[in-house]
């Protein structure tokens, strides 16, 4: 069965959400720039359009950020199509196979291996349950992902990916969504979250 693809709007207005019939991929990556994909050849040629501006690969979808300088009404069918035939012409694979997940702070590429320097506490597991059970299938229902990366004081501190990242309402999303959730469940524990940069 070949791939084929259809298109879904984000409430991030710079990105469209490009789904797919079938598994792409087992885990999250986010290209934000063209030599970032070098690992993943079919990344690197949806950069190779002059629109497209950084690239979320996920489980069974893309989402892709445009350029200020064009509508989506203008690139989308021929985005898609570009798409589909670079699936189609690949055999059917897992693109993120072999490729290890990243911690991007001051590193220039997100394709490096995470170092694990510490234990998780209670409550930072108790966090990330929360995060995978009530959240993140949301967030990637929207075209992005959120990860955790600290606790400290009280202050949650998440990394948000894909159609997350720059959305006019991840704010909102933030305070009203993954705050009042995680003070609900853990109480006194959690004072802020707050969204950081990759």
């Amino acid at each position: 069965m070949n791939y084929s693809i259809y298109i879904e709007s984000t409430p991030n207005p710079k990105v469209m959400k490009f789904v797919s019939n079938r598994m792409l991929a087992d885990k999250s990556l986010e290209f934000l720039k063209e030599n970032d994909a070098k690992k993943i050849p079919m990344i690197y040629k949806i950069f190779s359009l002059p629109f497209v501006k950084s690239v979320f690969l996920s489980t069974n979808f893309i989402s892709i950020t445009k350029v200020d300088t064009i509508e989506w009404e203008e690139i989308t069918l021929e985005l898609r199509n570009f798409i589909t035939r670079i699936l189609n012409e690949d055999e059917i694979k897992n693109y993120s196979k072999n490729i290890q997940l990243v911690e991007r702070k001051n590193l220039e590429s997100p394709i490096t291996e995470k170092e694990v320097n510490k234990e998780l506490t209670d409550i930072e597991n108790n966090i990330i349950g929360l995060l995978d059970e009530y959240i993140k299938p949301a967030v990637e229902g929207d075209g992005g992902a959120i990860e955790f990366d600290s606790y400290d004081n009280g202050i949650v501190k998440v990394i948000l990916k894909g159609a997350c990242s720059g959305c006019p309402s991840s704010t909102a999303t933030l305070k009203q969504g993954i705050e009042s959730l995680l003070i609900q469940k853990l109480g006194n524990e959690i004072k802020e979250v707050l969204a950081i940069n990759g």
